[in-house]
């Protein structure tokens, strides 16, 4: 018997508490709040394997909060295991890098090896760093022209 109070699904007061993935699952079936908020524990706290398909399902969720917490569950699982399994990627493509999945995506790119990532998020880390470089180059040359026409209207 754990010692810990039970969570009030309600107000979400010890919901991030959650380490048993039966629990998680009761509430699903009762289609409790904070569901987003429980799987976040669920991938701080148990397997890969045990918290991915709470995370699939919740990503899922009606409530657009809670499914933003879901998909920070499945960043914070590719920075504790250093991947995913093939349903969270799977989940993430789906969603997208323009979608609420953009830094469950960026954090799977920093934390897991490239040689350990699907195609897909392969070829988008590739993608990715070359606009981030073009967008600095980008800066970098406006920022030039700028200070430039400060120094010719100043010299006026």
């Amino acid at each position: 018997m754990s010692s810990r109070p039970a969570p009030d699904w309600e107000t979400g007061e010890g919901v991030f508490g959650i380490s048993d993935p039966a629990e998680v699952d009761a509430a699903f079936a009762r289609g409790e709040s904070h569901l987003g908020t429980a799987v976040i524990s669920l991938a701080l706290t148990c397997s890969l394997e045990e918290a991915s398909p709470r995370i699939v399902r919740a990503m899922q969720l009606p409530d657009l909060h809670q499914r933003i917490y879901a998909f920070t569950a499945a960043g914070d699982a590719a920075r504790l295991n250093q991947g995913l399994t093939p349903e969270l990627y799977a989940a993430l493509r789906t969603e997208g890098i323009k979608g609420l999945a953009e830094d469950a995506i960026r954090d799977t790119l920093t934390f897991v090896p490239h040689r350990d990532l699907p195609p897909w998020l392969k070829r988008l880390r590739v993608y990715l760093r070359v606009r981030d470089k073009l967008e600095y180059w980008w800066m970098l040359c406006t920022d030039a022209v700028e200070d430039a026409r400060r120094v010719l209207r100043r010299r006026r």
